[in-house]
C-alpha cells in the first residue's frame, strides 16, 4: 500500500490539456499506447546512456518493454526496467506541463559533459515535451503510476482519475523502471475506444506504429497447443526491431527492401527503385524512399491518400507527411525518420520550422537526382516511368523555380515529329537542333496523335526543323509561363508569325508575304467581314504548305485549349478569337481569289468563309463550335454543286 499520500491540484495548464485529451485532441485514440511506450523507450535510452559512466545503474537483465493485460479487471499496464524517477521527478515532469523530464535530462547531460570534457554522445530521445504521457486518458479512467529511479531505494505511486487533481505517495517496486497501469474505459465504438485488452488490438497497434522501436516490446500471449492440454500463455515479442532505414545498405538485400515496400504501399509490383538516404551534420535525419513503377489509381484524386510516413526515432508519428514532400511528388512511397525534428503537442501536425524544409529539401534533391540516373542509364526502363507519373512531375514546373525547375526540365520527355514512337529529352532535342535555330519549337493539342496530324507543322517539317508535341493537360498551364531551357526559349508555333530558316531566307520569304499580301488582301478583308465575330484577324501564313488553312494563337493571348479546360472547371475565361491563316501557295486559295475578282459580292464568298473557318477548327481540334451551323453551310454548298 502506498504511504504519505498526498493529494495536489494539477497545475492549471495541465488540466486545460486534460480536458483536450479526454474530449479527442488526438483524432486516433490508439494512439496512447504510442506515447506510453514511446516514453518508456526514452527511459530506457537514460538508463543505457547512464549506465556507461555508472556501473551501479546496470540493469539485471535486457532492457525491455512489457505489456501486461487484464481481461477481467479491465486494466493495460505498460512496464520498463528504464531509468525510473524520484518522487520529485514525478511532481515535477507530471503535474506541470512544459517541464519534460526529457528535456531537463538533456539539459544536465550537456552541461555534466562540458564540465567533465566528455566525449560520450547524447542517447537519441523521443520526448520533446513531455505531455504524450496525459493522451492515456482518452482511454482510461483512471490512471497508475509506479516508479522507482535506477540507483535508488524508494518508489512512488501517482494516481489521477484526469480530474483537476492527482495523489501521489510512497510505493514498492522491485528492480528501477516504470509501472503505468491504465483502467479502461468501456468500449465505445462511436467514440473510437476499442477493446484495448484483447491482445490481437494490441499486437495491432504495436505493429503499426512501434515496430521499429530499438527494445523489445513483449507480452504474453494465447497459443493453441497440439495436445490435449490446451492454449498456454507465452511471452511474444510484438516489435520487429528492424528499422530497415538505419541500416546500411550493403547489410539489406533487395528482397528485404520490396518486402518492406509491399508493408508500406500494399503495391504488390516491384518498385522502380529503391532509394536509402543518410543526412547527418545540421540535421540527422534518415530515410527509405520508393519510386513505384505504376500509378496509383487515385492519383488525381484530392483524396489520394499521399506523403511519406513520418518516424520520429523508429517511434510512427504520421502515416501522411504531406510537409515533407511536394505534391509533384506524390506518388513517392517510403518513410523519415528525423532525429530530433520538432513536432506540435499532438505529434500529428508538423511545425513549419527550418528542419523539416532541410529535410524536405534534401528529399527532393535525392528523388530528382535517382530520376535523372535512371534517365541517363536506363532509358527504356525510365520511359516506362514516364508515361505512367510524367504528367503528375510536370505539375512541378508550375510551382518550381531555380535549381529544381531546371532538373525538372531536364526530366521532361515528349513526342517529336522526328521521332514518332520513342519520347524525347529537351537534351536530346537541343543536341539535333540544325545551326541557325534559336527556339526550342513545340506544339500542344489533346492527343500524339491529331498533333502528327496538324496542319501546323508542315512548314517546319518541309525545312527539316523538330517540333516536340505536348498532350497532357498539365502541359497547357507550364508551357504558358514561357519556359527557357539551356538559354533557349521553348516556342509554340501556334502563337503569333512564325519566321524561320536564315536571315537571308527569313528576308526573302518576308518579301514574298508582301507582295502575296497585295495580291490577296482585298480577299482577306472579305473573309474578316463575314467572320468578324468568329475571329481576331484573316491573313495569310506562313507555316502552310500543302493544307489551305488553319487556326493559330495571338502571342499573348490563351490558347484555345486552355480555355474549355477553365470552363470545364467552371471558370469563364475571357473571350478571346482565334487567327485563321490561309495558304496563299494552295489552288483553292487562288480559286477564291479568282470567284472574288469575278464578284466581290457573290454570296457564295460568306458559305466558304464559313466553310474554311469550320475546317481549321477540325484540323486543330477535331471539333466544331457550331456543328448544327457548319453542316447547314456544308449541305447548301453541296446542293449547288449537284
Amino acid at each position: 500500500m502506498s504511504q504519505n499520500v498526498e493529494h495536489h491540484q494539477f497545475q492549471a495548464e495541465v488540466e486545460q490539456l486534460l480536458d483536450l485529451m479526454v474530449h479527442s485532441l488526438y483524432s486516433n485514440k490508439d494512439i496512447f499506447l504510442r506515447e506510453v511506450v514511446s516514453n518508456a523507450s526514452d527511459a530506457l535510452d537514460k538508463r543505457r546512456f547512464e549506465q556507461l559512466t555508472r556501473a551501479d545503474l546496470a540493469a539485471s537483465g535486457e532492457l525491455h518493454i512489457r505489456i501486461e493485460i487484464d481481461r477481467e479487471r479491465r486494466t493495460l499496464a505498460v512496464v520498463d526496467n528504464g531509468i525510473g524517477m524520484t518522487r520529485d521527478e514525478v511532481t515535477r515532469n507530471i503535474g506541470t506541463i512544459a517541464r519534460s523530464g526529457t528535456k531537463e535530462f538533456l539539459s544536465a547531460l550537456r552541461a555534466a559533459q562540458q564540465a567533465s570534457q566528455k566525449q560520450e554522445a547524447p542517447p537519441e530521445l523521443i520526448g520533446q515535451f513531455g505531455v504524450g504521457f496525459y493522451s492515456s486518458f482518452m482511454v482510461a479512467d483512471r490512471v497508475e503510476l509506479v516508479t522507482r529511479r535506477a540507483g535508488e531505494a524508494a518508489a512512488t505511486r501517482w494516481e489521477s482519475a484526469g480530474g483537476g487533481s492527482y495523489s501521489i505517495g510512497e510505493a514498492e517496486r522491485d528492480e528501477p523502471g516504470t509501472t503505468v497501469t491504465l483502467h479502461l474505459k468501456p468500449v465505445d465504438a462511436e467514440q473510437g475506444v476499442r477493446d484495448y485488452t484483447d491482445e490481437h488490438v494490441i499486437k495491432e497497434i504495436i505493429k503499426r506504429y512501434s515496430d521499429f522501436v530499438a527494445y523489445p516490446i513483449r507480452m504474453q500471449t494465447w497459443r493453441s497447443a497440439a495436445d490435449a492440454a490446451g492454449a498456454v500463455l507465452e511471452d511474444e515479442t510484438l516489435n520487429s526491431m528492424k528499422a530497415i532505414w538505419d541500416r546500411p545498405r550493403s547489410e539489406v538485400t533487395e528482397a528485404e527492401y520490396r518486402e518492406f515496400y509491399r508493408h508500406i504501399s500494399h503495391d504488390w509490383t516491384d518498385p522502380l527503385r529503391t532509394i536509402p538516404v543518410r543526412m547527418e551534420g545540421t540535421i540527422e535525419a534518415y530515410a527509405l524512399l520508393y519510386i513505384p513503377a505504376r500509378a496509383p489509381f487515385d492519383l488525381y484524386s484530392a483524396e489520394m491518400k499521399r506523403g511519406v510516413q513520418l518516424y520520429v526515432k523508429r517511434v510512427f508519428v504520421m502515416d501522411e507527411c504531406r510537409d515533407l514532400m511536394p505534391t509533384h511528388l506524390r506518388f513517392m512511397k517510403g518513410v523519415v525518420d528525423a532525429h530530433d525534428l520538432s513536432l506540435n503537442v499532438s505529434r500529428e501536425i508538423l511545425q513549419k520550422d527550418r528542419q523539416i524544409q532541410l529535410i524536405r529539401k534534401q528529399l527532393v534533391k535525392k528523388v530528382l537526382a535517382t530520376l535523372d540516373e535512371m534517365k541517363r542509364e536506363s532509358p527504356e526502363e525510365y520511359r516506362g516511368f514516364w508515361a505512367e507519373l510524367g504528367p503528375v512531375l510536370k505539375e512541378g514546373l508550375l510551382a518550381s523555380d531555380g535549381q529544381d525547375r531546371d532538373k525538372l526540365l531536364e526530366l521532361v520527355l515528349a513526342g517529336s515529329t522526328a521521332h514518332a514512337t520513342v519520347p524525347t529529352s529537351l537534351d536530346e532535342y537541343v543536341a539535333r537542333m540544325p545551326e541557325g535555330q534559336e527556339s526550342i519549337y513545340f506544339l500542344t493539342g489533346s492527343s500524339a496523335e491529331s498533333l502528327a496530324r496538324s496542319p501546323l507543322l508542315e512548314a517546319f517539317r518541309a525545312r527539316g526543323y523538330e517540333v516536340l508535341l505536348f498532350s497532357d493537360p498539365v502541359d497547357e498551364l507550364w508551357l504558358e509561363r514561357a519556359p527557357r531551357f539551356k538559354d533557349r526559349p521553348l516556342q509554340s508555333i501556334a502563337r503569333g508569325e512564325v519566321k524561320l530558316g536564315s536571315d537571308e531566307e527569313r528576308r526573302s520569304a518576308s518579301e514574298a508575304l508582301e507582295e502575296k499580301q497585295r495580291e490577296y488582301g482585298d480577299l482577306l478583308a472579305c473573309f474578316r467581314v463575314h467572320l468578324q465575330d468568329q475571329v481576331k484577324e484573316v491573313r495569310l501564313s506562313t507555316r502552310l504548305t500543302s493544307s489551305p488553312v488553319c487556326l493559330v494563337t495571338d502571342e499573348h493571348d490563351m490558347s484555345p485549349r486552355m480555355q474549355r479546360m477553365l470552363g470545364q472547371l467552371g471558370h469563364k475565361p475571357p473571350e478571346v478569337r482565334p487567327v485563321l491563316e490561309l495558304n496563299p501557295g494552295h489552288p483553292l486559295v487562288a480559286r477564291l481569289q479568282a470567284l472574288f475578282r469575278e464578284n466581290k459580292a457573290d454570296p457564295r464568298l460568306s458559305s466558304y468563309a464559313r466553310l474554311l473557318l469550320g475546317q481549321a477548327h477540325l484540323a486543330d481540334s477535331g471539333q466544331l463550335p457550331d456543328p448544327a451551323a457548319f453542316s447547314e453551310v456544308l449541305s447548301d454548298i453541296m446542293l449547288r454543286a449537284v
